[in-house]
């Protein structure tokens, strides 16, 4: 795409460089309207990369239909985790803008807007796109930006120096879950902040007819242990971490059919204790807190 701010004679500065990453795996069959959306955005100084992590429907044919696209390919799946992190280490842009495969911006500025705030802002690290879903249809009107504590991961942009000086999403047991609060938590630590921009939308699809419910649920309660385990301070984690076990018996309890999968993502986070444990970087006690007390509030 051209960068009508880079051309000879322009008074103005040149654009951030800004790459939009798409990680997927078997979802040829809506992938192109998360790429065709990323396309339509009107910000000028953009590229679109799409990390195809281990597919094995038609998505690698896709390609040769969007030469203007980058295109890297795992053999194996290796998780969204550690791809992100590849196409964020592999750019040279300034911010890293990710949509999930199944998700898609809904009008032409939403990545204008997010850097426009981004620029102007140099203590916001992250921005979090107001998500819409079948189960949250409704759009709502264009505000201003909100402090919230974390951004949600099929939409969002990232300052990458400040993702970098962060160490960028940590590894964890799990191949998916807790990922985006964790690295939050890590920016809070640093004196960033995250925000909303309330209004400006991405759809959300939650095209999960072909996934695994089991493995997603023992993923996600095997990484949020560890995760909580790793930035919680000391003493309060001997607080916190039973606390959440009770947390999680009781969605258990309201949603049984997620009981085994919750056991088994707890037998492997034991699995991965010690070495948990041995990771552990805990955040500011009062960070910790301000990022629990604006969670619980957002979700009243």
């Amino acid at each position: 795409m051209t960068d009508s701010s880079n051309l000879v004679g322009s008074n103005s500065p040149p654009s951030p460089r800004v790459l939009v990453g798409i990680t997927t795996r078997n979802r040829a069959s809506i992938l192109p309207k998360a790429l065709a959306s990323a396309r339509a955005q009107n910000y000028p100084n953009l590229t679109i990369a799409v990390l195809d992590d281990g597919s094995t429907d038609g998505t690698s044919a896709l390609s040769a239909q969007y030469p203007d696209i980058t295109w890297q390919t795992h053999a194996q799946s290796r998780g969204i985790i550690e791809s992100r992190n590849e196409l964020m280490r592999g750019c040279d842009a300034e911010y890293y803008v990710s949509i999930d495969d199944d998700a898609w911006f809904l009008q032409r500025d939403e990545i204008s807007r997010a850097i426009a705030r981004l620029e102007r802002a140099p203590h916001v690290a992250a921005i979090a796109f107001d998500i819409l879903s079948p189960d949250r249809p409704t759009p709502v009107s264009r505000n201003e930006p909100e402090m919230v504590s974390i951004f949600i991961g099929c939409g969002h942009v990232l300052r990458l120096a400040a993702v970098r000086a962060a160490g960028f999403y940590a590894s964890a047991p799990g191949i998916y879950g807790s990922e985006e609060k964790d690295l939050c938590y890590r920016l809070a630590d640093l004196g960033y902040s995250v925000e909303k921009l309330t209004g400006v939308h991405v759809w959300h699809e939650k095209a999960w007819n072909d996934r695994d419910w089991y493995g997603l649920h023992r993923s996600g309660v095997c990484n949020e242990f560890a995760m909580t385990l790793r930035r919680c301070p000391a003493p309060d984690v001997l607080a916190v971490m039973p606390l959440k076990l009770l947390s999680f018996c009781w969605f258990w309890v309201r949603q049984p059919r997620f009981l085994a999968p919750g056991l088994a993502g707890v037998a492997q986070f034991l699995a991965h204790f010690a070495g948990t444990c041995a990771s552990r970087q805990p955040v500011k006690r009062e960070i910790f807190w301000s990022m629990v007390r604006r969670r619980a509030a957002s979700n009243r």
